[in-house]
C-alpha cells in the first residue's frame, strides 16, 4: 500500500521541506486578502481626492491599480523572495496565504529557479517602481506615461512567462502543479494573474498611443517652424 502524501500539494511526489499545514482555513485567508484589498483602497482613494479633487475616474482606477499592485509586489512577492527557503514551514498570514496559493502552483514551495527569479526582479523594480507611478499620476507630471510604459511592459511580460512556463511542463513534461479542483486552477493561477496581462496590456497601449501624440505634435510644430524659416 503506498504511503499519503504528506502534503497536499501536486505533484504528490513533490518534496516540500519543512512543511507545516496551514492554521487558518480557506475562507478566512481568503477574506483577510479581500479586506486588506479594500482597505488600499479606500485609504488610496481618500488620498487621491483630497490631493487632487476634480481627477478623472479613469486616472484614479489607474492610481488605485498601481498601488495595489505596489503592495502585492513588494510585501506579498517580497515577502516570498526574503523567505523563500522555509515558506513551507511558515505561520505568518502571509506565509499561510502563499501556502495557499501554492494549492495552485507548487513551485513557490519548491525553491524554483524561474519563480524565485521573476519575483525578485517583481519585488524589488515593478513594486517601489509603482508607488513612484502612482504620485505621478496624482501630480500629473510629464514622466508618467514613459514610466508607465516600463512598469507595465515588465509585468505583462513576467507573467507571460510565468504562464508559459507552467504550460511548458504541462505539455512537454506533463507535469501539473496545481491540485485538480478548478477553484485552484482556474481562481488562483488563472483569475488572480490574468489582471497582471490584461491591465498593463491596456494602460501599455494608452502609453504608447500618448508618446505617439507628443511625438506628433512635436514633428508637426518642427515642419511649421522650417516654413517659417524658409
Amino acid at each position: 500500500m503506498d504511503a499519503l502524501p504528506i502534503h497536499p500539494y501536486y505533484p504528490l511526489d513533490v518534496e516540500i521541506a519543512d512543511y507545516v499545514a496551514n492554521e487558518w482555513g480557506t475562507l478566512t485567508l481568503v477574506s483577510i486578502f479581500a479586506a486588506v484589498c479594500t482597505a488600499v483602497f479606500t485609504v488610496t482613494y481618500a488620498v487621491v481626492k483630497k490631493a487632487r479633487p476634480n481627477i478623472a475616474a479613469g486616472e484614479i482606477w489607474t492610481i488605485l491599480w498601481f498601488v495595489l499592485s505596489g503592495c502585492i509586489h513588494l510585501i506579498l512577492e517580497g515577502y516570498y523572495v526574503y523567505h523563500f527557503q522555509h515558506l513551507a514551514s511558515k505561520q505568518t498570514v502571509l506565509g499561510q496565504l502563499w501556502k495557499e496559493y501554492a494549492l495552485s502552483d507548487s513551485r513557490y514551495l519548491t525553491q524554483d529557479a524561474f519563480n524565485l527569479c521573476m519575483e525578485t526582479i517583481t519585488a524589488v523594480f515593478w513594486g517601489p517602481l509603482s508607488f513612484l507611478l502612482a504620485g505621478l499620476i496624482t501630480t500629473n507630471h510629464h514622466l508618467r506615461h514613459p514610466l508607465q510604459l516600463v512598469v507595465s511592459l515588465g509585468q505583462l511580460y513576467g507573467d507571460i512567462l510565468y504562464y508559459a512556463t507552467a504550460l511548458f511542463n504541462h505539455v512537454v513534461h506533463r507535469m501539473s502543479y496545481s491540485r485538480p479542483e478548478g477553484c485552484y486552477f482556474w481562481g488562483y493561477f488563472v483569475f488572480m494573474n490574468v489582471f497582471w496581462v490584461v491591465i498593463p496590456s491596456v494602460l501599455l497601449y494608452q502609453s504608447i498611443m500618448a508618446s505617439g501624440r507628443v511625438f506628433l505634435k512635436t514633428q508637426a510644430g518642427s515642419n511649421g517652424t522650417a516654413k517659417k524659416v524658409n
